[in-house]
């Protein structure tokens, strides 16, 4: 008997001492939820049947300080495929790769987010084509330049089609050569950024800046996705993590305004993806979590691989209402934002069958953000658009681009051209049913030229960037048989951003349509625009 109570004693200290260790977080790590599964950005759904998505010959790229560890190349990396990420090509700036030079245990980290085949850590998208380069700066040389040149090598593997390249990296502010330098869009490696989307036509996802004296740029940039990172509660990521900064600094830190977030009022984070406790994969193939923004937006990275693949599929069959656009990187931009978890469904269906509500650091969440209030300001300071949603992303893409001058299905996307103080009027052609919501994202890009001294295309170390601004487009959401902007129920109309983006319920069932609207012209009187919308129509 006495063996027995001292068998019950030890269970149930041993049982205590278990629920206080996860209660402390000790094993937090054990029962962490997964990044790519049900309770992350649902990504393995699109893995499997019916939809067998996996990134296949999708080139996406990668932009460190370090690079990931090849087979083949580094020594010390596990031949087992399964244990390392398969790499398409490694570099060091715009050159080959030194064997065993220059690998950094964080892009390596960074690399297995996308494209690890590891069943106990699977990438986002396991076969993508994943090309990386290395930018180690020389000391006292011109580092941006340098990252630059990197950059550029990236967009140009793969016959120059690579989809989008992940930034897990930054520089920081006081390092700009620039007098009195501040979060303006104007540093060098900004602006090459901003010229590769348009020139290379790839989506850059920059890992969003956390804590001060941090490395912002180029979270300054205009046309390409900045993410923070959330972290998961209840089995699900949907919770803001406390590292990020946001958007907008109120007092007493409106002091950083320029040195930690952008000039002007200008947004800083446009997504969120899982950033806490994300599972990478080591170089000797182990599995183990770490934390940052810099494991989040690989995520991004690697849903863009899905969906291009998912795009391809589309074009090599002839599928109606699909063309090249889908390879465009505003449509990118615009599904994968318009498609991110705001509020949980309740089970009608008003709310698009989100799956989970976001909350934020100041225990808010959608509906108690300046965005949802006031139009000038598209998204929220700390999620952006919402949460990174592979499937829902699929969702969004999988109807195709319909035009403007048909009336068009309650989810779809479309890319297309606007010309001064004109208007695109996209009409739905199902009425929407009461209450319900209606998501809508329009993105455009930022104009930047290079100032290419020799004439050959490419950005050289010594040649340098020009800004051409940006054009001003706003975004409506109106009564069908309406053209006057004053009746509009919904409206997002920065002055600053090159985004827009709306999410309102409609007052009562009737049709409807989104007017895209040439506010402004600062360069090309001409505008490329992406849309997408979600609605959920009166069936």
């Amino acid at each position: 008997m006495a063996e027995r109570t001292s068998i019950r004693r030890f269970l149930t200290r041993f049982t205590l001492g278990i629920a206080m260790a996860i209660a402390l977080g000790w094993f937090h790590a054990i029962l962490a939820t997964s990044s790519t599964g049900d309770g992350g950005i649902q990504a393995q759904r699109l893995h499997e049947a019916p939809y067998n998505l996996l990134g296949r010959k999708i080139a996406i790229g990668q932009v460190e300080i370090g690079r990931p560890a090849q087979f083949g190349i580094d020594k010390g990396v596990p031949p087992e495929e399964e244990l390392v990420p398969d790499l398409a090509g490694v570099f060091l700036r715009d050159r080959p790769a030194v064997p065993g030079s220059n690998v950094d245990a964080h892009a390596h980290g960074v690399a297995s987010v996308m494209v690890s085949s590891n069943k106990k850590r699977p990438g986002v998208a396991p076969n993508a084509r994943l090309y990386s380069s290395a930018t180690s700066p020389d000391r006292g040389g011109n580092r941006q330049g340098q990252h630059c040149l990197a950059t550029q090598q990236v967009a140009e593997q793969n016959s120059n089609d690579v989809r989008a390249i992940n930034f897990s990296f930054g520089e920081p502010l006081w390092l700009d050569p620039r007098p009195d330098a501040v979060l303006d869009g104007n540093a060098l490696l900004t602006l090459c950024i901003d010229w590769s989307a348009n020139h290379h036509n790839t989506l850059y996802v920059i890992a969003g800046n956390q804590g001060r004296g941090g490395i912002p740029i180029p979270t300054d940039n205009y046309n390409g996705i900045n993410v923070s990172s959330s972290h998961a509660h209840s089995g699900r990521y949907d919770q803001v993590d406390v590292s990020n900064l946001g958007n907008v600094f109120d007092e007493p830190f409106d002091r950083l305004v320029g040195l930690e977030t952008n000039v002007g009022g200008r947004l800083l984070i446009s997504l969120l993806a899982p950033g806490r406790d994300v599972k990478l994969l080591s170089q000797q193939g182990e599995v183990f979590p770490s934390t940052g923004t810099s494991f989040a937006s690989p995520h991004v990275v690697g849903t863009v691989a899905l969906l291009q693949e998912y795009g391809d599929r589309q074009l090599r069959e002839n599928a109606p209402h699909w063309t090249l656009d889908a390879r465009q990187n505003q449509v990118m931009k615009a599904v994968i934002l318009n498609s991110a978890d705001k509020l949980a469904d309740a089970g009608d269906g008003l709310r698009q069958g989100m799956t989970r509500t976001i909350g934020d650091r100041r225990g808010g969440n959608w509906l108690t953000s300046e965005a949802y209030r006031n139009p000038k300001v598209p998204v929220h300071r700390d999620m952006g658009t919402g949460h990174l949603n592979a499937h829902r992303a699929y969702e969004q893409f999988s109807p195709g681009q319909w035009p403007a001058s048909d009336s068009v299905p309650p989810i779809g996307w479309d890319f297309n051209e606007i010309a001064t103080t004109t208007v695109q009027d996209y009409v739905l052609d199902a009425p929407l049913k009461a209450n319900g919501y209606v998501a809508a994202t329009l993105t455009w890009n930022r104009q930047v030229e290079l100032d290419d001294r020799d004439g050959d295309g490419r950005y050289d170390i010594d040649e340098s960037f020009r800004d051409r601004g940006l054009n001003d487009l706003d975004l409506y959401l109106m009564p069908a048989d309406s053209d006057d902007i004053n009746e509009a129920i919904a409206a997002s109309t920065s002055e600053v951003d090159s985004l827009e983006h709306l999410f309102q319920a409609v007052p009562r069932s009737g049709r409807y349509k989104l007017r895209v609207v040439y506010r402004r012209q600062v360069n090309d009187p001409n505008q490329d625009y992406a849309i997408a919308w979600w609605t959920v129509p009166d069936a």
